[in-house]
């Protein structure tokens, strides 16, 4: 087996509540920058959080460049968004493109935390979207149900629920 380049990867996002695919972010991101050989570290992200680059008053043009400049970043993209786009709109991210590592996820799905969020406050079950200590956590807990604090509100027992 071929030696392996030390990665080091920060992610940012709500992981609100972490999903199997927000863990897949780090797998996907590692695997392409060992095909890439590039020992570095890199703001890892999704193409839903590369959009929000361009997001008025959310991030510091400063920032940004900070970040693509300096350490770059991996976005692994998602289903309906356009990391390219997103680049070739802005003239920082333009700039820095050769920092910017577009790595993609082979299996293609639209779990989100918001979707997860909407499905406890449903009654549905999301046994298999979330790791099962995740799923035994909000329930412990008693997160995303009407009487929490949290919004996406309503799950009461139907988080690992199987028909």
């Amino acid at each position: 087996m071929k030696s392996r380049i030390p990665v080091v990867l920060l992610a940012c996002g709500s992981f609100n509540p972490i999903t199997n695919m927000h863990l897949r972010l780090f797998e996907v991101a590692r695997d392409h920058l060992h095909q890439t050989a590039v020992p570095e570290l890199k703001l890892l992200c999704g193409a839903d959080v590369l959009k929000t680059f361009q997001t008025p008053d959310l991030w510091k043009d400063e920032h940004i460049q900070e970040i693509v400049e300096k350490f770059g970043l991996v976005c692994v993209g998602r289903v309906g968004h356009d990391p390219k786009g997103y680049i070739s709109s802005s003239p920082i991210l333009q700039r820095y493109q050769h920092n910017i590592h577009l790595a993609r996820e082979p299996v293609q799905n639209e779990i989100s935390a918001t979707y997860i969020r909407r499905a406890l406050g449903q009654g549905q079950s999301v046994k298999y979207l979330l790791p099962d200590a995740v799923i035994a956590y909000i329930k412990d807990h008693n997160l995303y149900t009407r009487g929490s604090s949290c919004k996406g509100n309503n799950t009461q027992n139907n988080l690992g629920k199987t028909s």
